[in-house]
């Protein structure tokens, strides 16, 4: 036993060295492996639960050794021999050594655990007091395995082996055993050395007149402020810009706009052309920054009662937002209309010129 382990190391040694005198394959260098192909050793020990037509002992311990590799990522094969000893009911006992061939089947990824099926051939070589010999065997079963570090791996399996044994007691010519067994799997040798990453073709230059980094609305050749906060209002510099949009000269007459009108130039105060002068100057201003939204809010003087001038000043936010509206502006850009009756004068309301200043609409930008 100790023999064929120490062949079976040296055999190994024998491998590595000879892999690392041998001059480099360049068309395999091209193409790494997706699994680690180095041999490995694994010992083993486990337990059998026996046949009972054995007659012996129903458990004992078994030990072993296996040498091998992954042939690919989730196939490897192993060449292993181990060894038990059974005590027979009342007439000495009786050993086995076994030396075979086994092949598991792996699924999951390499570094999580991996269950795995195994099968096997082997020959059995019998020690009893009726007699010795060889005969064939074979197993079948299955285990997890995880990787421990980049050189080993633990394993654990289970499954069930049939010996065709006829010389350990005369009547019998078979017996089907179920074993479970432990093994830490150690591998040889550098891990393969990870292929070098190919070196990108350096791309051209980006045409800054097509980006737009911050998504201002300016183009990176343009933008003097190329990292504005997302929503800042910019000018045509791409910098930020306070946009002001003042409505002041836009007055309307003495309780007007009327229910239901809708020409807007019969409810603003004389001369209405200059009125209408502010509005067209207001909707120029939002059809240059589209991404300014405003608020649209009517407001009355102080005449009348605190519920007619709430309808009053609402009547007058609505007729600028049809204008508006009327003009181009979409309407997701404006919020309202609003009215807040005769609340934050701008204007004295115990004078005829203050209550006109009152009697207004404004665009509020939400900034």
């Amino acid at each position: 036993m100790y023999f064929l382990i120490a062949l079976a190391l040296g055999g190994v040694g024998a491998v590595h060295a000879q892999d690392a005198a041998a001059p480099a394959d360049t068309s395999s260098s091209m193409t790494s492996p997706s699994y680690d192909g180095r041999w490995y050793i694994a010992p083993t020990v486990g337990g059998y639960y026996n046949d009972t037509d054995r007659n012996t002992n129903s458990r004992q311990v078994y030990y072993g050794l296996g040498v091998g590799r992954f042939i690919s990522s989730n196939t490897s094969l192993d060449i292993f021999i181990d060894r038990t000893k059974r005590d027979a009911d009342g007439i000495g006992s009786w050993s086995n050594n076994s030396v075979g061939a086994a092949v598991r089947f792996y699924a999951g990824d390499w570094n999580a655990w991996r269950p795995y099926l195994l099968a096997g051939v082997m020959g059995s070589n019998h020690h009893g007091v009726h007699g010795s010999g060889w005969a064939p065997a074979a197993e079948l079963g299955g285990g997890l395995s995880k990787t421990i570090d980049d050189s080993s791996d633990f394993r654990v399996e289970a499954g069930y082996r049939y010996d065709w044994d006829n010389d350990s007691q005369p009547t019998m010519d078979g017996y089907g055993d179920w074993f479970l067994g432990l093994s830490i799997v150690s591998r040889f040798g550098a891990p393969a050395a990870a292929p070098a990453a190919p070196v990108a073709a350096t791309p051209p230059p980006a045409d800054c007149s097509t980006m737009d980094s911050d998504s201002d609305g300016v183009n990176d050749c343009e933008d003097k402020c190329p990292a504005t906060a997302a929503g800042t209002i910019v000018g045509p510099d791409g910098c930020a810009q306070k946009v002001v949009i003042d409505l002041r000269g836009v007055n309307f007459k003495f309780d007007r706009p009327k229910k239901g009108e809708t020409d807007i130039s019969k409810s603003l105060a004389e001369p209405s052309a200059d009125s209408i002068a502010v509005l067209n100057q207001a909707v120029d201003t939002l059809q240059r920054y589209p991404q300014v939204k405003v608020t649209v809010a009517g407001y009355t003087d102080s005449k009348g009662t605190d519920e007619y001038n709430q309808s009053l000043s609402e009547r007058r936010a609505s007729i600028v937002y049809n204008y508006l509206t009327s003009h181009g502006i979409d309407a997701s850009r404006l919020e309202g209309p609003i009215g807040h009756g005769e609340s934050n004068p701008i204007g004295d309301n115990d004078t005829d010129a203050g209550r006109a200043q009152n009697r207004r609409t404004e665009l509020q930008v939400q900034q």
